[in-house]
C-alpha cells in the first residue's frame, strides 16, 4: 500500500491511457507509473504460537493442589494452573496434572 507524497491519501491502482498500471491519488490527482509489472498480492500466514502447557521436567512441588479425580488413574489430587489459550475476551483454560500418574488434562470455563 502506498500513499500520496502530496496529500497523504492512499493511492489506488488503475490502468492508465498508455496501458500501463499507475498509482493514482483520487484527491489531488497525483499519478505515478507502477515500476513493477507484478500486480499480485500475497497474504502472510500468521503462525499461531505453540502453547507450552507445562514441561515434564518442571518442578510441580511448588504449584497449588486441588482435590479432583484424575480421568486416567482415579487419583484424587492434582496440581493446577491457568493459561489464556484463546482470545483475550474468552475465559482462561484451567489445566490439571495428576500427582500420581502425571496425566495432564484441561477444563474450559
Amino acid at each position: 500500500m502506498r500513499f500520496c507524497p502530496k496529500c497523504g491519501m492512499r493511492l489506488v491502482q488503475s490502468k492508465g491511457g498508455d496501458g500501463a498500471m499507475h498509482l493514482i491519488c483520487r484527491k489531488c490527482g497525483y499519478d505515478e507509473m507502477v515500476r513493477s509489472t507484478s500486480t499480485s498480492t500475497s497474504k502472510v500466514k500468521e503462525e499461531k504460537p505453540i502453547i507450552q502447557v507445562l514441561g515434564e521436567e518442571e518442578d510441580i512441588s511448588v504449584m497449588p493442589t486441588i482435590k479432583v479425580s484424575c480421568p486416567r488413574c482415579g487419583h484424587d489430587t492434582a496440581v493446577w494452573w491457568m493459561l489464556q489459550t484463546r482470545s483475550a475476551d474468552e475465559p482462561t483454560t484451567q489445566f490439571y496434572r495428576c500427582l500420581k500418574c502425571n496425566h495432564t488434562w484441561r477444563h474450559y470455563a
